[in-house]
């Protein structure tokens, strides 16, 4: 019986990739910035090979067991959609579009006629700013916030109190009917707040909706080959919950620690696929470095009991899905390499997997482990594992 416990720790960037100055992220290095300006304790992750990735600078004297390398992203994109469908063996060729100047004044009245509301907003804005901005207006007359980013999405924003989460996702099911074609983002988000002017906060409410993926993906693979396909955290909303035979969407890095160390306990054959956002949403996005830092030593803390629940046969992969330089005078995520961390139980060797020409070589590895014969197009690298 094998299990794959495969982990994206959101935005975790190994350092800018040959294209970065094409997407205006030249010099962008979230790990290494990081590490630089925090000096984290990572010693689980140093020890499976971390300082040994180029462009991370984490200094490490003892023993590693471990293989390490990074990958390269091929899809046109630096989000959460196009890193996550090429892990899972999905490549992006056409960009997501993104909107800069707000969407079109024409889609605007359709959709405030479809929901049946004016919206307010309608810029590229950050999340907590947004609410600062209008959030008092938007409690006054009502008006959903709507806003967008660097990345390819269109996110609504709404007091759980005037508008409580299930109708907010209502105008976020019609948005993403409606984003088609040209319009078509990656995500829809819904973004639920609470509190009062000046003290807005947001909650762990939050839903993406998502295209659904352009391709076959490691999970719906490991699904139709009759195994578990285990997604927890916003997984299920990456890939519009196809390919998984279960789910929990728990919400925040604690959250999400707590239930992939669960299902560890658990038997099953297959696939349990982590997102840990903290690092993207509360803290790179918020240019936050300290607070990266300690998501990243809570995250290190907790590696080593998930180490200790391995079995034979298992294999643990630890990796991002783009970076999000919390160093960066931008919120918007970068366009880097992404890190590899792979260990099996009874691993005693420091093996080097280089830079992979594609993040799909996760999905590949991750199915030959199981016994799958799909590859997606990438290679392998489980054989240097064993």
């Amino acid at each position: 019986m094998s299990r794959v416990f495969l982990t994206v720790l959101d935005a975790v960037g190994a350092g800018e990739a040959p294209d970065a100055a094409e997407y205006g992220d030249a010099g962008a290095n979230t790990l290494g910035h990081v590490i630089a300006a925090c000096s984290p304790k990572l010693p689980n992750m140093a020890a499976m090979g971390l300082g040994n990735i180029s462009s991370t600078g984490y200094r490490w004297d003892g023993p590693v067991a471990g293989a390490w390398g990074r990958a390269r992203e091929v899809s046109k994109g630096k989000d959460t959609t196009s890193g996550h469908w090429e892990i899972a063996g999905v490549r992006v060729t056409q960009a997501f579009p993104v909107f800069p100047d707000g969407f079109p004044e024409s889609f605007m009245k359709e959709y405030e006629k479809a929901i049946g509301h004016k919206c307010i907003g309608n810029k590229p804005a950050s999340g907590t700013v947004i609410l600062e901005e209008l959030g008092e207006q938007h409690l006054r007359d009502h008006t959903p916030i709507v806003y967008t980013s660097g990345d390819s999405v269109f996110q609504i924003a709404c007091h759980e109190e005037l508008f409580p989460p299930e109708k907010l996702y209502e105008f976020c099911r019609t948005a993403r009917a409606m984003l088609q074609g040209e319009l078509g983002v990656g995500r829809v988000i819904a973004r639920p707040f609470v509190g009062k002017p000046g003290s807005f906060s947001r909650t762990g409410n939050r839903r993406d909706f998502s295209m659904p993926p352009c391709g076959r993906t490691l999970p719906q693979a490991v699904k139709e080959a009759g195994m578990e396909s285990i997604g927890v955290g916003k997984i299920e909303d990456i890939f519009a919950h196809e390919g998984l035979t279960q789910s929990d969407h728990a919400a925040g890095n604690p959250a999400c620690m707590d239930s992939l160390v669960r299902f560890m306990k658990t038997d099953f054959e297959g696939l349990c696929f982590t997102n840990l956002v903290d690092t993207d949403s509360v803290y790179g996005h918020r240019n936050d470095p300290e607070g990266f830092a300690g998501a990243l030593e809570a995250f290190d803390r907790r590696l080593e009991e998930m180490k200790g629940l391995l079995r034979p046969g298992d294999l643990m992969i630890i990796t991002a899905d783009h970076g999000c330089d919390p160093c960066d005078i931008s919120t918007d995520h970068t366009r880097e390499y992404i890190p590899i961390l792979a260990y099996t139980p009874g691993m005693n060797r420091s093996v080097d997997l280089g830079t992979r020409s594609t993040f799909a070589d996760i999905a590949a590895t991750c199915a030959e482990w199981l016994g799958l014969e799909e590859r997606f197009g990438a290679a392998s690298f489980a054989e240097a594992l064993r």
